[in-house]
């Protein structure tokens, strides 16, 4: 066995809710060509990611990593929060 460390991979989202403690969970949007009519479409998936310090708020844009498996649905961790959401 090698001793390289893989690389984590990194995607960037909406938090979408916060209502877990310690947990958020993040909207990701794609765009997906159809194969046959060649439009557009828009394709989300929702991931749930580790927040240790409680600090992000639904509208939040961040960026989270994969690591290790946490708990049953949540194998990925809050990088950093790229923009806060305003304040109404």
């Amino acid at each position: 066995m090698s001793t390289e460390e893989t690389q984590a991979k990194t995607v960037s989202g909406t938090v979408v809710s916060n209502k877990m403690d310690k947990t958020i969970t993040v909207l990701i949007e794609r765009k997906v060509k159809h194969p046959l009519y060649g439009k557009y479409m828009r394709r989300s998936t929702k991931l749930m990611a580790h927040d240790e310090a409680n600090e992000c708020n639904e509208g939040d844009v961040v960026i989270i990593e994969s690591s290790r498996p946490l708990s049953k649905n949540k194998t990925w961790r809050l990088q950093k929060v790229v923009s806060k959401a305003q304040v109404v």
